[in-house]
């Protein structure tokens, strides 16, 4: 089970990655995600995400606190329903039981966002 959640970890944490170059998909929920699944699966790696230089940061602070800058929550949310409802209206168009699985996700997904805490930056 240790290694399925590992390489579930690293399938997320490239995505989370690609994410940076594509401003289609949310980094920052798919980093999160791998840090989780590194904490059920590999010490090494869990550590490793949390003294990242670009990755870090966002890890301590969700962790610490449960929290996320706003920033983040916006990006996260908008870049999220673009890729949904491409994907609804252009890759799923004739399939309308994948349009109601992506429309359930982007929702459930929003939900959860959104009831995140927004971090307060203190300059």
């Amino acid at each position: 089970m240790k290694v399925l959640l590992a390489v579930l970890g690293v399938i997320s944490l490239i995505l989370g990655v690609i994410g940076i170059f594509l401003p289609l998909l949310p980094t920052i929920p798919f980093v999160l995600l791998s840090a989780y699944l590194f904490s059920k699966s590999s010490s090494r790696m869990h550590n490793w995400i949390i003294n990242h230089n670009v990755f870090g940061q966002y890890v301590r602070n969700y962790h610490e606190d449960k929290s996320i800058p706003l920033q983040a929550k916006i990006m996260a949310i908008s870049t999220l329903w673009i890729s949904m409802l491409f994907g609804i209206f252009y890759v799923a168009k004739d399939k309308l039981w994948l349009q109601l699985l992506l429309l359930t996700v982007a929702v459930a997904v929003t939900i959860f966002l959104a009831l995140i805490k927004i971090r307060k930056v203190i300059k």
